[in-house]
């Protein structure tokens, strides 16, 4: 095999397909990068058996093959061989898999391996589709994601619901403290689709996407995988397999206190708010709403902060306590330049949704001593 790139083009794609290398696996050949220029297109391929990223590079095949290079050198080499992007990198290759990577007046010459060893990407049907914006599944993944459960305790959890009807997507997430919606309007109509989709993929597919709206991406389902094509690359994932929680239970459209704010005001105040937290400190964000007016306490063993908003309010008054973290996710994910929040009673969740309800965002309060406040 032997094949020419400029730098950038192939660094770019490393970099792509990098995020689907295990760090750690029992089957070294995953620890490797596929090259595979058999056919027409040079084509590199990461995998871990759960998550797997093909993408294409431009290049120039002057002779045909393929070969598997250990990633994590075959990344460093190709980034650290010349200070010039536009430089020209040749990637050669025998019969023994030795290869020999050339850029200006650098040589280096690594073991490969055989690329037939290599666990080739499932192959998904392409019948069940979707397809949307790469700026619409950007925004709406990192509109969710933050509230999916970091361990996977409850494999459930460590996924995001990806619910089609008809001409609407509604992307789901929640950890047992909140629950995370969003929905979408799709240009066309659409199966009936209900999958979970790990939150890992969503991460790696979130910083890949260029967020182009002029540049759309296709999701496939299968049975067992999700495909995602967009540009020149695929990622395919595994599903995670169960019934998803029943979202529709859990949200209420009762409530005994509505309050309209300003949400960069209030996001504002939370995050003064916090620095008198340190990491793992679970001091509640304390929220007095009364009349017109809200006010917001914290105390730590660093100091305290007291803060007074202006805010339009329906109902009955409130005392209610939060993980400022909670608020600072949900708020940082709303677009709206003034939100409303509902809430019934000081231990029932609080929502903050518009009126659409294109966003909600379920947040289940906390205890706190009335006494100390």
């Amino acid at each position: 095999m032997k094949l020419r790139f400029q730098k950038d083009a192939l660094v770019n794609g490393i970099n792509i397909v990098l995020k689907a290398v295990p760090s750690k696996t029992t089957m070294s050949i995953l620890e490797c990068i596929l090259i595979d220029a058999s056919g027409s297109e040079i084509k590199l391929t990461g995998n871990d058996m759960e998550l797997g990223i093909e993408t294409k590079v431009a290049g120039e095949i002057l002779e045909h093959g393929k070969i598997a290079l250990d990633a994590k050198l075959f990344s460093e080499i190709t980034r650290r061989v010349s200070s010039e992007s536009s430089a020209v990198v040749s990637i050669e290759s025998d019969e023994r898999f030795n290869t020999t990577i050339r850029c200006e007046n650098s040589v280096f010459n690594i073991q490969g391996r055989d690329g037939e060893e290599f666990a080739y990407l499932p192959y998904i049907e392409r019948d069940k589709y979707i397809c949307l914006s790469q700026f619409t599944l950007k925004e709406v993944i990192q509109q969710t994601i933050f509230s999916i459960s970091p361990n996977d305790s409850n494999k459930m959890m460590s996924g995001e619901l990806f619910e089609v009807n008809e001409n609407q997507l509604q992307v789901v997430s929640l950890d047992g403290h909140r629950i995370s919606i969003r929905k979408v309007r799709l240009k066309d109509h659409y199966d009936d689709i209900k999958v979970i989709v790990p939150g890992k993929t969503l991460g790696e597919v979130s910083k890949i996407l260029s967020g182009d709206n002029e540049k759309e991406v296709l999701i496939y389902f299968s049975a067992n995988h999700i495909l995602f094509e967009f540009d020149n690359t695929i990622v395919v994932s595994r599903q995670i397999e169960g019934e998803y929680f029943r979202i529709s239970q859990m949200l209420s459209s009762d409530y005994e206190t509505k309050i309209s704010i300003n949400k960069k005001e209030f996001l504002d105040c939370i995050e003064r708010a916090t620095i008198l937290i340190r990491e793992n400190d679970k001091k509640p964000l304390i929220i007095n709403i009364t009349d017109n007016s809200m006010q917001l306490k914290l105390n730590s063993s660093f100091g305290s902060m007291n803060a007074d908003l202006l805010i339009h309010k329906n109902g009955k008054d409130i005392m209610i306590g939060f993980n400022p973290k909670f608020l600072i996710d949900a708020l940082r994910a709303i677009d709206d330049e003034e939100i409303n929040l509902y809430m019934m009673n000081p231990k029932s969740p609080c929502f903050i949704k518009d009126d659409e309800e294109n966003y909600i965002y379920l947040i289940l309060p906390v205890n706190f001593n009335a006494a100390s406040v």
